[in-house]
């Protein structure tokens, strides 16, 4: 008889789930022995690398478990399946070594599972028995029957039990790991909004449905009203903020302006704001937040306006805080959440890089820039980047990650050596507080990107650019910084591939978002799993890269291109 089991009670204490891997290989009954365990063999060394390579945003190493049971036929795929939902699995790695037959085993396989797992074929170009004639047949049969797969042919060793795997191979099924995990471990998750629409900006809005729909994300929001009472209430450890300000007192000294009236009490106050902020993400355990501010927090003089919390949202993008080192976790400022949305999914594509919130500012066109060095008296020799290409002034008050005071790898001591909190401007914002300043160094490279919606198509698509910084002449660089705020964070932005013709006209919002370390790669395989449409209108990038690009999905190629394809998929076909 039958008896219903009570759970555990353990899920009180949340815990966030690492994302699961599972690592299988089809077979055929035919097969001799040593090619069978061979196999295997694959099996296990493919799933060692990628729990020694994939991590979670937080640097923990995502889970992988692998099947020695190879897929002869249904009955074995049945077992897979069986194996692969008892551990939780949430993305699929097969890598064949000989040849299979594609229904009876991978094919069957997948039936157990939605039709959005993710899923990658990775096999070598191997002669004797071939996986890759297997690879073939099945990513064919699945493009066929509309189901997204990425195909990986890579190399490794023709024979011996224990073929050495190239690294190439290994590296672009990271590349997918780090796109899949971002896939399958943000569904569920929550982001909060404090405060409703971002300044009335149709760019910025929460679009919930379509988030939830396209990405599995919630979208928690709360009222700023909240965030006033808890801080006229002094709902914090106080103990805490004290430790807090001699903190960040003892890193800026007299780089922390306190000269407006009543500023010491205003800048109590924001930092009171990360450490409220900060408990109400963790009680509703949120990956992500953002913050409206304007206008009715610290512009609206109708209100009581309250001081800025620039240096509360950069401290959450940022790896450190007063207590240490800690996760970034990317924050939006007014309450811009296409903007955080880019933050969030560029920080785990990346493994956990800090994010880069910037308005976008003035783009110099290289004329002008040049004219402008001369005019000033710098001497230009005409072949520095940004004299060649021009740049973007990214530059906003707000949650700029403190991390890109200073090159990627640098210490908490390094970068607050690089920070200033100028006080307020107060025409922009009467109730006060501190700003947050910086210049970013040249040389991080990564990718510029913005997330946009579109009502028409019901779909989100990104506008990205490879992307680095790079430093000014001092005269020219205080010239640019006054030109726009130099009370804000300034960086110089120059896109690979996009002219600054191209890059003024078809920006999709005026904030703009950049990530170092993110593999072009990697954002194209979470755009595939996501259907997020890939916007590169620029004249001088090329269709597919090879080496940089992910290799286009067959079930692309087989419905008329990637955004026919992805428009397809988006109406449930």
């Amino acid at each position: 008889m039958g008896k219903a089991i009570s759970l555990s009670l353990e899920g009180e204490n949340y815990v966030s789930k690492v994302v699961t891997f599972g690592v299988c290989a089809t077979g055929d009954p035919r097969i001799d022995q040593d090619a069978r365990q061979r196999t295997l063999n694959i099996v296990k060394m493919i799933s060692d690398l990628l729990a020694e390579k994939v991590k979670m945003p937080d640097g923990t190493s995502v889970k992988v478990v692998y099947s020695n049971v190879l897929m002869d036929g249904e009955p074995q795929a049945d077992i897979v399946a069986r194996q692969f939902k008892d551990a939780g699995v949430d993305a699929i790695v097969c890598t064949p070594d000989t040849w299979a037959f594609p229904q009876l085993s991978l094919m069957s396989l997948m039936a157990h599972f939605p039709k959005d797992m993710p899923l990658n074929i990775t096999c070598g170009n191997s002669a004797p028995k071939p996986g890759v004639v297997f690879a073939h047949a099945v990513n064919g049969a699945f493009a066929q029957s509309g189901r997204l797969t990425h195909l990986n042919v890579g190399t490794w060793d023709d024979v011996g039990m224990f073929p050495k795997i190239s690294d190439s191979t290994i590296q672009s099924l990271v590349d997918w790991c780090y796109a899949a995990l971002t896939f399958a471990g943000l569904k569920g998750k929550r982001i909060l909004c404090f405060g409703h629409d971002s300044m009335g900006m149709e760019t910025a809005l929460t679009h919930v449905l379509p988030t939830r729909n396209t990405f599995g994300l919630e979208v928690a929001r709360l009222d700023m009203k909240l965030l006033a009472d808890m801080l006229n209430k002094k709902a914090y450890d106080k103990e805490e903020l004290k430790f807090m300000r001699n903190w960040v007192e003892g890193h800026l000294k007299s780089r922390l302006d306190l000269s407006q009236a009543g500023s010491s009490d205003k800048f109590n106050q924001s930092l009171a704001m990360y450490l409220i902020m900060r408990n109400l993400m963790k009680d509703l355990n949120a990956v992500s937040g953002a913050f409206m501010n304007q206008l009715e927090w610290g512009s609206d003089p109708r209100g009581i306006p309250l001081p800025i919390c620039d240096l509360a949202e950069s401290l959450f993008n940022t790896t450190f805080d007063h207590n240490g080192p800690k996760s970034p976790i990317p924050f939006g400022t007014e309450a811009d959440m296409q903007g955080t949305l880019t933050m969030l999914f560029s920080t785990w594509l990346t493994g956990g890089n800090p994010p880069l919130f910037m308005d976008f500012r003035k783009v110099w066109d290289p004329k002008e820039l040049v004219a402008k060095a001369k005019e000033l008296g710098v001497s230009v020799k005409g072949d520095e980047l940004w004299a060649i290409k021009g740049i973007v002034d990214g530059d906003n008050s707000g949650s700029a990650s403190l991390n890109w005071a200073a090159k990627s790898g640098a210490s908490a001591d390094e970068i607050m050596k690089n920070i200033s909190l100028p006080g307020a401007e107060l025409y922009y914002f009467p109730g006060g507080g501190n700003s947050v300043a910086f210049t970013s160094p040249g040389g991080i490279d990564g990718v510029a990107a913005r997330l946009a919606y579109s009502e028409l198509s019901g779909m989100f698509s990104l506008v990205w650019d490879e992307a680095t910084t790079v430093d000014l002449p001092a005269k020219l660089a205080d010239f640019v910084a006054n030109s726009s705020n130099i009370t804000w964070p300034h960086s110089w932005v120059v896109p690979k591939y996009a002219t600054m013709f191209e890059y003024k006209q078809y920006a999709p919002a005026n904030h703009f978002h950049m990530i170092a370390g993110l593999r072009p790669s990697v954002l194209q395989f979470w755009m595939d799993l996501t259907n997020v449409l890939s916007l590169t209108p620029w004249q001088a990038r090329p269709q597919f890269i090879e080496g940089t690009d992910r290799p286009t999905p067959l079930l692309h190629l087989l419905n008329g291109g990637e955004n026919v394809t992805k428009q397809l998929r988006a109406k449930g076909k």
